[in-house]
């Protein structure tokens, strides 16, 4: 038998030596591309390649004036745009840059600031928030630079700078720390990045080479330039190529597609959120740009649905390249190709910057095909997390970083991720990867965005909900998206809440971070009290109180989000069956787990007469294939998987039947049963 061969496939690489330093890069850019536009802005000039290293060493200058060595660790907390990415290339071409997020609170700027160990903070001239505060409580050297929108996109005044860069300072090497960054800590507290200034390059590099970006590309940036997708994704892979790159404030739908019109990118990156929200408005970008054509668009920090990618594909005209990137590999790990029709819907694509193995939990390659923990190695790879042993234990071995996503690679090499170990939810036993909702919450027509999360249980451990935003005008409800799961997922998939809402919680990058989503949605989830209306109502609330062991419940309250289980539910069934003489199936408080729902269900059935008490005997059609568990079948099993061995959702039926009775068939049927 031909042995398969392990899943580790790897990386593509560009061929010729990089610059190993961001100053090296800058200054290669500046002797190529010369007066060619660098940073861009709206209501702004151009600011050259050539300015950009003369500004960059300015400021460079002036930290080494205050003492600042490749080792010193400057805060940079700017608003997003062009000067913060000036300000983020002078201090990193000198120093340990740490950009952190304007909007943290005081604790939040506290604890950045002390976990950093920052002794520098570059800030706005007359920042008067808790910034200022904090950086004198902690003694930090504060340099204060002041914007002027009449200046080249970028450049910046810094308050008591000296005339010119001091000469003779000691020049980084490719093993000094460039980029400071915490991961998002959302399962656990932040840990602290640090990439050297030869990480960053090797990926800015690897993007540009596996993008073919050139000095005619023009990237529109709206990610953040305090997060490794803005930083490295969008800008330094830009400006490694030779490009030029547009400095916004952020995504806002009105100034993204004025953008286009104004300055005619050929592609931007984003998170798929901010895709969403681009179709979402897609009726301007024809308004405003008619002519426009972009090359490409990237997405990457999170999966991106394929009914997103396709939509946008539509829209735009151009090819959507899907990249799988994380900060401790300095962004990207993976990417589909750029050239038009050679995108896989669903796959992050190939190794593009990074060796990619997929691993089973005692480390070990698993073949192409084999899901497990997708691990990584390279040149952008971070040498481990900062004084945190236990992490680096647990993520980086023999090379290797194990990233914490599930997935696989086929037999060509194409990554595909299927969850997040720590965001797989738990129910009763059963495991669920919220991706796998999401998906299918997105196939309906009328959902644009969704993302599927766990929340807490008290006899499950964890249940699982969802949010959702619909389409304008839509009139889909939670029984109506409910039905069209069960259609496409196993019972035990289906989330027991199911909530609409204008918009889902994001980080400031535009990431869902579902760890958090149950405390962000906490009151969405909470279901206004309505009392029992009928006489059926009643009732049911009643056996939902009994199974239960609670007071008086709503008739829009979810059982199972309630507290209750697939065991409980069962019985909550045969009470309703025995009481009204029904012949409902055990599934049918999947499909219908409120009082209201249940009630009209069983009033409609009971309407319809008893067609579900009757059975019949159809031959079936079997070509040999295995057959497919009905929606009830798949119910039942899995109740039976979460209370094994139990006979009480067995049941019994009489049945008279006629014709000749082949008893050897017979034996063999039961011996197959029994087995």
């Amino acid at each position: 038998m031909k042995p398969t061969r392990p899943a580790l496939l790897p990386a593509r690489r560009p061929a010729t030596p990089a610059p190993a330093t961001l100053a090296a890069l800058l200054h290669e850019q500046a002797e190529r591309q010369g007066d060619a536009p660098a940073l861009l802005a709206p209501g702004r000039q151009a600011l050259s390649h050539a300015a950009l290293q003369a500004q960059t060493l300015r400021l460079a200058g002036h930290l080494q004036a205050l003492g600042a060595t490749p080792s010193t660790r400057v805060a940079l907390v700017l608003p997003n745009g062009p000067e913060m990415a000036l300000a983020f290339l002078g201090v990193a071409r000198c120093a340990a840059c740490a950009p952190l997020n304007p909007a943290y609170s005081e604790a939040e700027l506290r604890f950045h600031l002390q976990d950093l160990r920052a002794q520098m903070i570059v800030l706005l001239r007359g920042e008067a928030g808790p910034l200022r505060a904090v950086a004198l409580e902690l003694g930090l050297v504060v340099i204060e630079v002041e914007l002027d929108e009449a200046a080249p996109a970028g450049q910046f005044s810094i308050i008591g700078a000296l005339p010119a860069p001091l000469t003779g300072a000691t020049p980084c090497t490719p093993d000094d720390v460039a980029l400071l960054l915490h991961t998002s800590g959302t399962t656990a507290g932040p840990k602290l990045v640090p990439l050297s200034q030869a990480n960053l390059v090797a990926s800015a590099r690897n993007i540009a080479a596996h993008l073919a970006l050139s000095g005619a590309d023009r990237c529109l940036n709206v990610m953040p330039l305090f997060h490794i997708h803005g930083l490295v994704g969008a800008l330094l892979a830009t400006l490694s190529g030779g490009g030029s790159v547009v400095c916004t404030p952020g995504f806002d739908e009105r100034g993204f597609f004025d953008a286009i019109a104004t300055f005619e990118p050929s592609w931007y990156t984003a998170v798929p959120t901010i895709h969403q929200a681009v179709l979402a408005h897609g009726a301007a970008y024809r308004e405003k740009a008619p002519a426009h054509r972009f090359r490409f668009v990237r997405s990457s920090s999170a999966a991106l649905p394929g009914s997103t990618l396709r939509a946008l594909q539509a829209l735009l005209q151009a090819p959507v390249v899907e990249a799988y990137g994380m900060t401790e590999a300095s962004h990207q790990m993976a990417s589909n190709p750029v050239q038009a029709g050679e995108q896989t819907a669903g796959s992050v694509g190939m190794a593009a910057g990074a060796d990619v193995a997929i691993l089973d939990p005692a480390g070990r390659p698993l073949s192409a095909g084999q899901e497990g923990e997708i691990a990584v190695r390279g040149p952008g790879l971070t040498r481990g997390y900062e004084n945190n042993p236990a992490a680096n234990a647990e993520a980086f071995h023999d090379g290797w970083f194990r990233t914490g996503d599930l997935g696989h690679l086929d037999t060509q090499g194409r990554l595909t991720i299927s969850g997040r170990l720590k965001e797989i939810v738990n129910r009763g036993g059963e495991k669920i990867s919220p991706r796998e909702v999401d998906d299918a919450l997105l196939d309906h027509p009328d959902v644009l965005q969704a993302a599927a999360f766990g929340v807490p249980h008290p006899s499950l451990g964890e249940d699982l909900a969802a949010a959702v935003v619909l389409r304008a005008g839509s009139e889909a409800n939670e029984p109506v998206l409910r039905a069209h799961l069960l259609t496409r997922l196993a019972a035990f998939k289906v989330p027991s809440q199911i909530v609409r809402v204008h918009a889902i919680p994001a980080g400031a990058t535009g990431k869902v971070e579902r760890r958090s989503l149950h405390r962000a949605l906490g009151a969405a989830l909470a279901r206004a009290f309505v009392a029992p209306r009928t006489e059926r109502e009643r009732a049911l609330e009643s056996i939902f109180r009994e199974m239960l062991g609670r007071g008086p419940l709503g008739v829009h309250d979810n059982f199972f989000a309630s507290g209750g289980d697939s065991l409980r539910g069962a019985r909550v069934i045969a009470r309703l069956n025995e009481r009204f003489g029904l012949n409902l199936p055990a599934t049918s408080l999947f499909e219908h787990p409120s009082v209201a729902e249940l009630a009209a269900h069983s009033e409609s059935s009971e309407s319809h007469g008893d067609e579900e008490a009757r059975l019949s005997s159809v031959p079936a059609t079997r070509p040999g294939a295995a057959q497919a568990c009905s929606f009830s079948q798949e119910g039942l099993w899995m109740v039976e998987r979460l209370a094994i061995g139990t006979g009480a959702y067995n049941s019994a039926q009489a049945l008279r039947l006629s014709g000749d009775l082949d008893v050897p068939a017979l034996e063999r049927a039961l011996h197959a049963l029994l087995q």
